[in-house]
């Protein structure tokens, strides 16, 4: 009886540490003891392993077995330990050999079977950046665990198959006599998920020039966007349509996004990077933890961090809790949420599109004169006090969208695709990144001041108007900066290579077209 060790992977966040799993048999009376703060679910891990050891034909030490995962100060949750654990035991016993630089990263069922867990990704990332090269995962991992280019990977569907690869003796595996088959499973056998909001067409939006103008800016620029308009004007249908004119993600983004919702799957898996822009429509009725991230022990990512590099669309935002709504104005300005609780700290990014739309007040009928309008002006300034002003003016454009005529619902003359406007969004995009790849942005919309009033200095003349609105109050030093930004990606989407006074009008016009709300 000696020592025993295999490696696993603690995440807090998205970031992995690597676990040492240290067993020793000693040579007293039977039990099982798990050291280095375990949670609940790791806990009870120990009945799990026996169990699955049990049935697979090679059953633990009668002795006592103490495990210990190192560093012991790191609390450790999940049971994604299961198989490290039971294959450091089954090493101190000497049934198996050579699992001390090895990653095993799965959960075990009673009968053996290698179940999937969830951060396959970024504990593989984490383990392969700290020099660690060989893995082992449950089948239904394989194919996310393979996105790490140079990752040697293993998958089986049972103890029994991964023991047998370890040096067990194969007279001893009663699992493979019950009908397992032996070996690694081969990546080909997983399928791949389909990306969302497929087939969502900017020409089935009718009418409503200056809104798709508006869509096509925010797209260009990355801007937020905040729409207001009566029920039935088309500003859910806009939304819904802004990823189908984003481009696809280059590599380090799918990392990230991918990174991310390995967090949420577990049954299916990923086995593909996300190459396309997230998008997350959370209900009006969401907590805070379901939006911004929380829950017990570390916090979990919420909405606005799966929304990353994509789109976070809030509908009907003013039913929105207004501490909800005000816990995103530091991921607005920083691009990252980092989540303190008493269990640990967790950091997440969160850089995504802010998409807003309302109803001008709660009945939805104070459009034109308001003649309909059932709302006290009470009733309309409790609505609306929901946006706090720090939250709009980190919104480079908001949008009053008009309610439709019949004539534009009835018209037949054809409407540009969102592969058409696209194709200008990707071009405007290229002309800005070149721009700006100097100072290590991509977006307008990542412009700081310095850069602004600095090496893009624009011309007196072509500011006046907005110097103009900046004296009178209307509008703040972030909502002239944020015209700016604006001014230069309506400057890119017509090639142009500075703004003029035209563009400077227009994005100023954008941006308080929903003032007054």
């Amino acid at each position: 009886m000696g020592m025993g060790r295999a490696l696993a992977v603690a995440l807090v966040g998205l970031n992995g540490h690597v676990i040492e799993v240290e067993a020793d048999i000693g040579q007293t009376l039977p039990n099982f003891i798990l050291l280095g703060l375990p949670d609940a679910s790791l806990s009870e891990a120990r009945e799990r392993i026996r169990s699955a050891a049990q049935n697979t034909g090679i059953p633990l030490s009668r002795r006592k077995i103490t495990v210990n995962l190192v560093p012991a100060s790191l609390p450790k949750r999940g049971s994604g330990f299961d198989l490290a654990i039971v294959m450091a035991a089954l090493n101190a016993a000497g049934d198996v050999r050579r699992t001390g630089g090895t990653v095993f990263l799965a959960e075990l069922g009673l009968d053996g079977r290698l179940r999937s867990v969830r951060g396959v990704l970024p504990a593989v990332l984490a383990a392969y950046s700290a020099g660690h090269r060989e893995f082992v995962v449950a089948a239904a991992n394989l194919g996310e665990a393979q996105l790490v280019s140079g990752a040697k990977v293993r998958a089986y569907d049972c103890l029994a198959q991964v023991v047998l690869d370890f040096d067990a003796d194969p007279k001893d595996l009663t699992a493979l006599d019950a009908g397992w088959d032996s070996g690694t499973v081969p990546a080909e056998a997983i399928q791949t998920t389909p990306d969302g909001q497929a087939g969502m067409d900017l020409a089935e939006v009718a009418g409503q020039p200056v809104a798709r103008l508006a869509l096509e800016i925010a797209a260009a620029g990355g801007h937020h966007l905040m729409m207001v308009g009566p029920p039935g004007s088309g500003k859910t249908m806009l939304a819904e349509r802004l990823p189908g004119l984003l481009p696809d993600l280059n590599d380090v983004e799918a990392m990230e996004v991918t990174a991310i919702h390995s967090l949420e799957y577990r049954s299916n898996g990923l086995v593909s990077l996300m190459r396309r822009p997230p998008y997350e429509r959370p209900h009006h009725s969401a907590s805070t933890a379901s939006i911004i991230g929380g829950g017990s022990g570390i916090p979990r990512p919420g909405a606005a961090s799966r929304a990353h590099r994509g789109v976070l669309f809030l509908d009907e935002a003013p039913e929105f809790d207004k501490r909800v709504l005000d816990a995103l104005r530091q991921p607005l300005e920083s691009g990252e949420l980092v989540l303190h609780r008493s269990a640990g700290t967790a950091a997440y990014p969160a850089r995504f599109q802010l998409i807003m739309a309302a109803n001008p007040c709660p009945c939805g009928k104070a459009t034109g004169k308001g003649i309909n309008c059932e709302c006290t002006p009470m009733a309309r300034r409790r609505y609306f006090g929901r946006l706090s002003g720090p939250l709009l003016d980190r919104v480079d454009i908001q949008l009053q969208v008009n309610k439709l005529q019949l004539s534009q619902l009835a018209s037949t003359e054809p409407r540009e695709s969102s592969a058409q406007v696209a194709g200008r969004v990707l071009l405007a995009r290229n002309i800005a990144s070149e721009r700006l790849k100097q100072w290590g942005l991509v977006h307008n919309a990542d412009l700081s001041g310095r850069i602004l009033r600095g090496p893009l200095r624009l011309g007196g003349h072509h500011t006046a108007l907005l110097d103009k609105a900046m004296g009178t109050g209307v509008l703040s030093a972030r909502g002239y900066d944020r015209v700016l930004r604006l001014a230069w990606t309506v400057a890119d989407l017509q090639g142009l290579e500075r703004p003029g006074s035209d563009d400077v009008g227009l994005a100023l016009t954008l941006r308080q077209r929903g003032e007054g709300l």
